[in-house]
Protein backbone atom coordinates (compact mmCIF):
# COMPACT_ATOMS: atom_id res chain seq x y z
CA UNK A 1 0.00 0.00 0.00
CA UNK A 2 1.11 3.27 -0.77
CA UNK A 3 -0.01 6.74 0.41
CA UNK A 4 -2.80 8.18 -1.57
CA UNK A 5 -2.27 12.12 -3.49
CA UNK A 6 -6.03 12.60 -2.18
CA UNK A 7 -5.16 16.11 -1.17
CA UNK A 8 -5.94 19.56 -3.63
CA UNK A 9 -5.17 22.42 -4.31
CA UNK A 10 -7.26 24.20 -1.81
CA UNK A 11 -5.63 21.76 0.72
CA UNK A 12 -2.06 22.55 0.02
CA UNK A 13 -2.50 26.04 -0.06
CA UNK A 14 -3.87 26.34 3.15
CA UNK A 15 -1.73 23.36 4.90
CA UNK A 16 0.92 26.09 3.66
CA UNK A 17 -1.27 29.12 5.17
CA UNK A 18 -2.00 27.25 8.23
CA UNK A 19 2.07 26.10 8.73
CA UNK A 20 2.89 29.53 8.76
CA UNK A 21 -0.05 31.16 11.22
CA UNK A 22 -0.10 28.93 14.39
CA UNK A 23 1.07 29.57 18.21
CA UNK A 24 3.94 31.51 17.84
CA UNK A 25 2.20 34.52 16.08
CA UNK A 26 -0.76 34.08 17.65
CA UNK A 27 0.56 33.76 21.56
CA UNK A 28 4.33 34.02 21.10
CA UNK A 29 4.05 37.27 19.76
CA UNK A 30 3.61 38.72 22.78
CA UNK A 31 6.96 38.06 24.31
CA UNK A 32 8.62 39.08 21.00
CA UNK A 33 6.84 42.16 21.13
CA UNK A 34 7.86 42.80 25.18
CA UNK A 35 11.28 42.39 24.36
CA UNK A 36 11.83 44.21 20.78
CA UNK A 37 9.15 46.61 20.66
CA UNK A 38 7.81 48.28 17.57
CA UNK A 39 11.00 46.74 15.77
CA UNK A 40 8.91 43.13 16.16
CA UNK A 41 7.72 43.81 12.49
CA UNK A 42 11.08 44.13 10.98
CA UNK A 43 12.59 40.79 12.84
CA UNK A 44 9.41 38.74 11.56
CA UNK A 45 9.80 40.33 7.76
CA UNK A 46 14.09 39.44 8.11
CA UNK A 47 12.48 35.85 8.95
CA UNK A 48 9.91 35.64 6.63
CA UNK A 49 12.41 37.01 3.50
CA UNK A 50 14.97 34.65 4.94
CA UNK A 51 12.43 31.47 5.11
CA UNK A 52 11.28 32.47 1.64
CA UNK A 53 14.75 31.64 -0.41
CA UNK A 54 14.44 27.68 2.01
CA UNK A 55 11.26 27.56 0.45
CA UNK A 56 12.24 28.28 -2.78
CA UNK A 57 15.29 26.13 -2.86
CA UNK A 58 13.20 23.33 -1.40
CA UNK A 59 10.53 23.54 -3.74
CA UNK A 60 12.84 23.16 -6.81
CA UNK A 61 14.12 19.67 -4.99
CA UNK A 62 11.08 18.12 -5.18
CA UNK A 63 10.14 19.10 -8.55
CA UNK A 64 13.45 17.32 -9.80
CA UNK A 65 12.62 13.93 -8.89
CA UNK A 66 9.38 12.78 -8.76
CA UNK A 67 10.30 10.23 -6.28
CA UNK A 68 11.30 12.46 -3.54
CA UNK A 69 8.78 12.16 -0.51
CA UNK A 70 10.04 14.69 1.75
CA UNK A 71 13.51 16.09 2.48
CA UNK A 72 15.18 13.22 3.88
CA UNK A 73 15.19 11.89 0.29
CA UNK A 74 17.23 14.45 -1.33
CA UNK A 75 19.59 14.81 1.65
CA UNK A 76 20.38 11.31 1.48
CA UNK A 77 21.64 11.97 -1.95
CA UNK A 78 23.29 14.86 -1.97
CA UNK A 79 24.74 15.06 1.28
CA UNK A 80 24.86 11.48 2.41
CA UNK A 81 22.68 8.26 4.45
CA UNK A 82 23.96 9.85 7.81
CA UNK A 83 22.54 13.18 6.71
CA UNK A 84 18.86 11.77 5.54
CA UNK A 85 18.70 9.79 9.03
CA UNK A 86 19.44 12.63 11.26
CA UNK A 87 17.51 15.48 9.44
CA UNK A 88 14.19 12.79 8.94
CA UNK A 89 14.19 12.24 12.94
CA UNK A 90 15.85 16.01 14.13
CA UNK A 91 12.51 16.87 12.11
CA UNK A 92 10.10 14.57 13.57
CA UNK A 93 11.66 15.97 16.80
CA UNK A 94 11.10 19.48 15.91
CA UNK A 95 7.34 18.96 15.29
CA UNK A 96 6.90 16.85 18.44
CA UNK A 97 8.10 19.91 20.41
CA UNK A 98 6.10 22.22 18.07
CA UNK A 99 2.99 20.41 18.64
CA UNK A 100 3.47 20.29 22.47
CA UNK A 101 3.96 23.66 22.25
CA UNK A 102 0.92 23.77 20.86
CA UNK A 103 -1.22 21.42 23.36
CA UNK A 104 0.13 23.69 25.72
CA UNK A 105 -0.78 26.86 24.68
CA UNK A 106 -4.71 25.24 24.18
CA UNK A 107 -4.15 24.77 27.43
CA UNK A 108 -3.30 28.47 28.16
CA UNK A 109 -5.85 29.70 26.15
CA UNK A 110 -8.78 27.16 28.04
CA UNK A 111 -7.85 29.13 31.14
CA UNK A 112 -9.89 32.36 29.43
CA UNK A 113 -12.76 30.78 29.99
CA UNK A 114 -12.17 27.83 32.56
CA UNK A 115 -10.46 27.70 36.03
CA UNK A 116 -8.50 24.12 35.55
CA UNK A 117 -4.82 23.26 34.94
CA UNK A 118 -3.48 23.80 32.14
CA UNK A 119 -2.27 20.04 31.00
CA UNK A 120 -6.38 19.00 31.49
CA UNK A 121 -7.45 20.61 27.82
CA UNK A 122 -4.09 19.94 26.47
CA UNK A 123 -4.28 16.05 26.57
CA UNK A 124 -7.91 16.14 25.60
CA UNK A 125 -7.10 17.86 22.35
CA UNK A 126 -4.39 15.20 22.01
CA UNK A 127 -6.75 12.39 22.13
CA UNK A 128 -9.34 14.69 19.73
CA UNK A 129 -6.61 15.24 16.93
CA UNK A 130 -5.50 11.26 17.32
CA UNK A 131 -8.88 10.31 16.52
CA UNK A 132 -9.30 12.23 13.64
CA UNK A 133 -5.73 11.68 11.93
CA UNK A 134 -6.22 8.13 12.78
CA UNK A 135 -9.13 8.12 9.73
CA UNK A 136 -7.93 9.98 6.23
CA UNK A 137 -5.42 12.20 5.00
CA UNK A 138 -8.67 13.89 3.19
CA UNK A 139 -9.95 14.41 6.61
CA UNK A 140 -6.99 15.81 7.64
CA UNK A 141 -6.75 18.43 4.36
CA UNK A 142 -10.56 19.55 5.48
CA UNK A 143 -9.56 20.17 8.70
CA UNK A 144 -6.50 21.92 8.21
CA UNK A 145 -8.55 23.80 5.08
CA UNK A 146 -11.14 24.71 7.78
CA UNK A 147 -8.91 25.47 10.33
CA UNK A 148 -6.88 27.84 8.47
CA UNK A 149 -10.07 29.47 6.74
CA UNK A 150 -10.62 30.68 10.33
CA UNK A 151 -7.36 32.43 10.73
CA UNK A 152 -7.29 33.66 7.75
CA UNK A 153 -10.72 35.44 8.32
CA UNK A 154 -9.85 36.30 12.28
CA UNK A 155 -6.24 37.98 11.02
CA UNK A 156 -8.34 40.03 7.64
CA UNK A 157 -10.64 41.20 10.57
CA UNK A 158 -8.73 41.96 12.63
CA UNK A 159 -6.71 44.48 10.35
CA UNK A 160 -10.04 45.99 9.27
CA UNK A 161 -11.18 46.87 12.26
CA UNK A 162 -8.08 47.63 13.13
CA UNK A 163 -7.49 49.93 10.18
CA UNK A 164 -10.63 51.67 10.57
CA UNK A 165 -9.62 52.49 14.36
CA UNK A 166 -6.70 53.58 13.27
CA UNK A 167 -8.27 55.93 10.51
CA UNK A 168 -10.58 57.34 12.84
CA UNK A 169 -8.40 57.74 15.74
CA UNK A 170 -10.25 56.13 18.33
CA UNK A 171 -10.03 56.35 22.16
CA UNK A 172 -9.17 53.28 23.73
CA UNK A 173 -8.41 52.65 27.48
CA UNK A 174 -4.25 52.69 26.16
CA UNK A 175 -5.09 56.09 24.17
CA UNK A 176 -5.16 56.80 20.65
CA UNK A 177 -5.08 54.31 17.83
CA UNK A 178 -2.52 56.04 16.12
CA UNK A 179 0.76 55.09 13.77
CA UNK A 180 2.74 57.49 15.78
CA UNK A 181 2.46 54.42 18.99
CA UNK A 182 4.56 52.58 16.43
CA UNK A 183 7.84 55.34 17.51
CA UNK A 184 6.51 57.68 20.35
CA UNK A 185 7.46 55.24 23.19
CA UNK A 186 10.57 55.15 23.52
CA UNK A 187 11.21 54.26 19.50
CA UNK A 188 11.42 51.21 17.01
CA UNK A 189 14.15 49.97 19.26
CA UNK A 190 12.92 50.44 22.68
CA UNK A 191 15.08 47.77 24.22
CA UNK A 192 17.48 48.95 21.91
CA UNK A 193 19.32 46.82 19.62
CA UNK A 194 19.93 43.72 21.92
CA UNK A 195 16.21 43.54 22.58
CA UNK A 196 15.55 43.58 18.65
CA UNK A 197 17.88 40.27 18.45
CA UNK A 198 16.69 38.78 21.71
CA UNK A 199 13.11 38.38 19.94
CA UNK A 200 14.53 36.36 16.81
CA UNK A 201 14.12 33.02 18.90
CA UNK A 202 10.36 33.10 19.29
CA UNK A 203 10.16 35.11 15.56
CA UNK A 204 11.80 31.66 14.34
CA UNK A 205 9.64 29.83 16.13
CA UNK A 206 6.07 32.19 14.91
CA UNK A 207 7.56 30.61 11.25
CA UNK A 208 8.05 26.41 11.91
CA UNK A 209 5.84 24.72 9.78
CA UNK A 210 6.68 26.91 6.48
CA UNK A 211 7.95 23.93 4.89
CA UNK A 212 5.19 21.74 5.75
CA UNK A 213 4.52 22.06 1.99
CA UNK A 214 7.22 19.37 1.58
CA UNK A 215 6.42 16.40 3.68
CA UNK A 216 2.82 17.04 1.87
CA UNK A 217 4.38 16.37 -1.53
CA UNK A 218 3.91 12.18 -1.28
CA UNK A 219 -0.08 13.19 -0.68
CA UNK A 220 -0.49 15.81 -3.01
CA UNK A 221 -2.02 15.61 -6.24
CA UNK A 222 -0.49 17.27 -9.42
CA UNK A 223 2.54 18.33 -7.36
CA UNK A 224 4.20 20.04 -10.49
CA UNK A 225 1.45 22.86 -10.17
CA UNK A 226 0.33 22.74 -6.48
CA UNK A 227 3.81 23.15 -4.46
CA UNK A 228 4.93 26.08 -6.83
CA UNK A 229 1.75 27.65 -6.24
CA UNK A 230 1.72 27.34 -2.75
CA UNK A 231 5.06 28.71 -2.28
CA UNK A 232 5.19 31.53 -4.62
CA UNK A 233 2.61 32.54 -2.21
CA UNK A 234 4.32 32.84 0.52
CA UNK A 235 5.49 36.44 0.76
CA UNK A 236 1.78 38.11 -0.17
CA UNK A 237 1.29 35.97 3.24
CA UNK A 238 4.04 36.98 5.22
CA UNK A 239 3.17 40.96 5.00
CA UNK A 240 -0.17 40.26 5.24
CA UNK A 241 -0.49 37.92 7.88
CA UNK A 242 2.54 38.82 9.78
CA UNK A 243 4.19 42.05 8.78
CA UNK A 244 0.04 43.88 8.55
CA UNK A 245 -1.73 41.85 11.71
CA UNK A 246 1.63 42.80 14.05
CA UNK A 247 1.49 47.02 12.15
CA UNK A 248 -2.29 47.38 13.22
CA UNK A 249 -1.77 45.61 16.60
CA UNK A 250 0.98 47.86 17.44
CA UNK A 251 -0.85 51.13 15.88
CA UNK A 252 -3.91 50.44 18.36
CA UNK A 253 -1.96 49.51 21.39
CA UNK A 254 1.46 50.87 22.35
CA UNK A 255 4.02 47.75 22.94
CA UNK A 256 5.14 48.68 26.43
CA UNK A 257 0.62 48.36 27.59
CA UNK A 258 1.24 44.33 26.85
CA UNK A 259 0.77 41.62 28.26
CA UNK A 260 3.30 39.38 27.21
CA UNK A 261 2.03 36.47 28.56
CA UNK A 262 -1.33 36.37 26.32
CA UNK A 263 -2.27 36.77 22.80
CA UNK A 264 -1.94 40.62 21.48
CA UNK A 265 -4.95 39.39 19.30
CA UNK A 266 -7.00 39.12 22.27
CA UNK A 267 -5.77 42.23 23.98
CA UNK A 268 -6.33 44.73 20.80
CA UNK A 269 -9.97 43.25 20.67
CA UNK A 270 -10.45 44.01 24.18
CA UNK A 271 -9.54 47.60 23.61
CA UNK A 272 -11.75 47.79 20.81
CA UNK A 273 -14.52 47.77 23.07
CA UNK A 274 -15.98 44.62 22.25
CA UNK A 275 -15.77 42.15 25.06
CA UNK A 276 -17.53 39.33 23.33
CA UNK A 277 -15.09 39.72 20.06
CA UNK A 278 -12.21 39.12 22.49
CA UNK A 279 -13.50 35.78 23.29
CA UNK A 280 -14.41 34.91 20.06
CA UNK A 281 -10.33 35.74 19.04
CA UNK A 282 -9.20 33.76 22.19
CA UNK A 283 -11.49 30.59 20.42
CA UNK A 284 -9.85 31.67 17.32
CA UNK A 285 -6.48 31.70 18.65
CA UNK A 286 -7.23 28.27 20.29
CA UNK A 287 -8.46 26.34 17.58
CA UNK A 288 -5.12 28.06 15.49
CA UNK A 289 -2.96 26.12 17.94
CA UNK A 290 -5.16 23.18 17.94
CA UNK A 291 -4.94 23.28 13.96
CA UNK A 292 -1.03 23.27 14.23
CA UNK A 293 -0.92 20.40 16.50
CA UNK A 294 -2.96 19.15 14.35
CA UNK A 295 -0.32 19.30 11.36
CA UNK A 296 2.07 18.03 14.02
CA UNK A 297 0.42 14.74 14.16
CA UNK A 298 0.49 15.09 10.19
CA UNK A 299 4.32 15.87 10.10
CA UNK A 300 5.71 13.54 12.68
CA UNK A 301 3.54 10.34 11.51
CA UNK A 302 4.68 10.56 7.89
CA UNK A 303 8.30 11.40 8.81
CA UNK A 304 8.13 8.23 10.72
CA UNK A 305 6.80 6.54 8.00
CA UNK A 306 9.29 7.75 5.35
CA UNK A 307 12.13 6.52 7.87
CA UNK A 308 10.72 3.25 8.74
CA UNK A 309 10.01 2.66 4.37
CA UNK A 310 13.87 4.15 4.33
CA UNK A 311 15.13 1.40 7.32
CA UNK A 312 16.02 3.97 9.16
CA UNK A 313 13.44 2.74 11.44
CA UNK A 314 11.05 0.30 12.71
CA UNK A 315 9.79 -1.42 9.77
CA UNK A 316 6.66 -1.40 11.37
CA UNK A 317 6.35 2.76 10.82
CA UNK A 318 6.20 2.06 7.23
CA UNK A 319 2.64 0.10 7.29
CA UNK A 320 -0.54 1.68 6.46
CA UNK A 321 -4.16 0.91 7.50
CA UNK A 322 -6.64 0.35 5.49
CA UNK A 323 -7.41 4.15 5.11
CA UNK A 324 -4.00 4.39 3.67
CA UNK A 325 -3.01 6.06 7.35
CA UNK A 326 0.36 5.36 8.79
CA UNK A 327 -1.16 4.18 11.92
CA UNK A 328 1.59 3.01 14.16
CA UNK A 329 3.99 5.63 13.15
CA UNK A 330 0.41 8.58 14.44
CA UNK A 331 0.47 6.47 17.71
CA UNK A 332 3.60 6.68 18.61
CA UNK A 333 4.39 10.38 17.47
CA UNK A 334 0.81 11.20 19.79
CA UNK A 335 2.16 9.33 22.73
CA UNK A 336 5.23 11.44 22.91
CA UNK A 337 3.44 14.17 22.33
CA UNK A 338 1.16 13.88 25.19
CA UNK A 339 4.37 14.62 27.07
CA UNK A 340 3.36 18.33 26.15
CA UNK A 341 0.78 17.51 28.42
CA UNK A 342 3.46 16.59 31.49
CA UNK A 343 5.30 19.38 30.78
CA UNK A 344 2.59 21.66 31.38
CA UNK A 345 1.47 20.23 34.64
CA UNK A 346 5.45 19.90 35.45
CA UNK A 347 6.28 23.54 34.87
CA UNK A 348 3.26 25.46 33.59
CA UNK A 349 5.48 29.03 34.07
CA UNK A 350 8.50 27.69 31.54
CA UNK A 351 7.45 25.01 29.49
CA UNK A 352 6.04 26.80 26.51
CA UNK A 353 9.72 28.71 26.47
CA UNK A 354 11.78 25.82 27.00
CA UNK A 355 9.95 23.60 24.04
CA UNK A 356 9.65 27.16 21.61
CA UNK A 357 13.27 27.45 21.99
CA UNK A 358 14.31 23.94 21.19
CA UNK A 359 12.28 23.28 18.41
CA UNK A 360 13.08 26.77 16.78
CA UNK A 361 16.57 25.34 16.86
CA UNK A 362 16.14 22.21 15.22
CA UNK A 363 14.20 23.77 12.53
CA UNK A 364 17.12 26.17 11.51
CA UNK A 365 19.32 22.52 11.01
CA UNK A 366 16.31 21.49 8.77
CA UNK A 367 16.17 24.48 6.85
CA UNK A 368 20.20 24.46 6.64
CA UNK A 369 20.14 20.92 5.23
CA UNK A 370 17.51 22.12 2.52
CA UNK A 371 19.83 24.77 1.20
CA UNK A 372 22.83 22.95 1.77
CA UNK A 373 21.11 19.87 -0.43
CA UNK A 374 20.47 22.46 -2.91
CA UNK A 375 24.02 23.67 -3.21
CA UNK A 376 25.35 20.59 -4.00
CA UNK A 377 22.46 19.38 -6.55
CA UNK A 378 23.05 22.49 -8.53
CA UNK A 379 26.66 21.59 -8.32
CA UNK A 380 26.16 18.18 -9.54
CA UNK A 381 22.73 18.63 -11.78
CA UNK A 382 23.58 22.15 -14.08
CA UNK A 383 21.34 20.29 -16.90
CA UNK A 384 18.83 19.58 -14.35
CA UNK A 385 19.07 22.78 -12.46
CA UNK A 386 18.99 24.19 -15.72
CA UNK A 387 15.94 22.16 -16.95
CA UNK A 388 13.97 23.01 -14.08
CA UNK A 389 10.56 24.76 -14.54
CA UNK A 390 10.76 26.28 -10.80
CA UNK A 391 14.47 27.84 -10.54
CA UNK A 392 15.27 28.63 -6.79
CA UNK A 393 16.57 32.80 -7.49
CA UNK A 394 19.97 33.84 -6.97
CA UNK A 395 21.70 30.48 -5.92
CA UNK A 396 23.90 29.40 -5.02
CA UNK A 397 25.15 33.03 -3.29
CA UNK A 398 21.41 33.48 -1.38
CA UNK A 399 21.86 29.74 0.05
CA UNK A 400 24.94 30.97 1.90
CA UNK A 401 23.66 34.18 3.19
CA UNK A 402 21.09 32.50 4.65
CA UNK A 403 23.20 29.85 6.51
CA UNK A 404 25.45 33.18 7.59
CA UNK A 405 22.43 34.14 8.80
CA UNK A 406 21.44 30.77 10.85
CA UNK A 407 24.32 30.82 12.46
CA UNK A 408 24.11 34.63 13.55
CA UNK A 409 20.63 33.10 14.91
CA UNK A 410 22.35 30.49 17.13
CA UNK A 411 25.23 33.34 17.98
CA UNK A 412 22.12 35.24 19.46
CA UNK A 413 20.47 32.06 21.43
CA UNK A 414 23.92 31.71 23.28
CA UNK A 415 23.98 34.52 23.52
CA UNK A 416 20.79 35.12 25.73
CA UNK A 417 19.92 34.11 28.94
CA UNK A 418 16.56 32.50 28.53
CA UNK A 419 17.67 30.75 25.30
CA UNK A 420 21.65 29.31 26.46
CA UNK A 421 20.29 26.34 28.26
CA UNK A 422 18.24 24.89 25.95
CA UNK A 423 20.65 25.84 23.09
CA UNK A 424 23.39 24.09 25.37
CA UNK A 425 20.85 20.91 25.45
CA UNK A 426 20.54 20.45 21.57
CA UNK A 427 23.77 19.32 20.48
CA UNK A 428 23.12 16.15 22.97
CA UNK A 429 20.00 14.87 20.42
CA UNK A 430 21.76 15.32 17.47
CA UNK A 431 25.17 13.30 18.92
CA UNK A 432 22.69 10.22 19.78
CA UNK A 433 21.52 10.66 16.43
CA UNK A 434 25.01 10.08 15.30
CA UNK A 435 25.38 7.15 17.64
CA UNK A 436 22.40 5.16 16.83
CA UNK A 437 22.87 5.76 13.41
CA UNK A 438 26.30 3.61 13.64
CA UNK A 439 24.44 1.07 15.46
CA UNK A 440 21.74 0.82 12.59
CA UNK A 441 24.72 0.64 10.01
CA UNK A 442 26.98 -1.98 11.84
CA UNK A 443 24.05 -4.08 12.52
CA UNK A 444 23.26 -3.96 8.28
CA UNK A 445 26.45 -4.49 7.63
CA UNK A 446 26.62 -7.58 9.44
Amino acid sequence: MELKRDLKNRHVQLIAIGGTIGTGLFLGSGRAIALAGPSIILAYLIVGIALFFVMRALGELLLSNAGYTTFTDFATEYIGPWAGYVTGWTYWFCWIMTAMADIIAVGIYAQYWFDIPQWVPALICVVVLLVLNLLTVKLFGELEFWFSLIKVVTIVAMIVIGLYMIVTGVQTDAGTASVSNLWAHGGLFPNGISGFLLAFQMVVFAFVGVELVGVTAAETADPKKNIPSAINKIPVRILLFYVGALFVILAINPWNTMTADSSPFVQVFTLAGIPIAAGIINFVVMTSAASAGNSGMFSTSRMLFNLGSNNQASAKFAKLNKRSVPQHALIVSTIVVSVGALLSKLMPDDAFSLVTTISAICFIWVWSIILISHIIYKKKNRALHEASTFKAPFTPFINYVVLAFFVFLLGVMLYAEATRTALLLTPVWFILLIILYRIRMKKSAQ
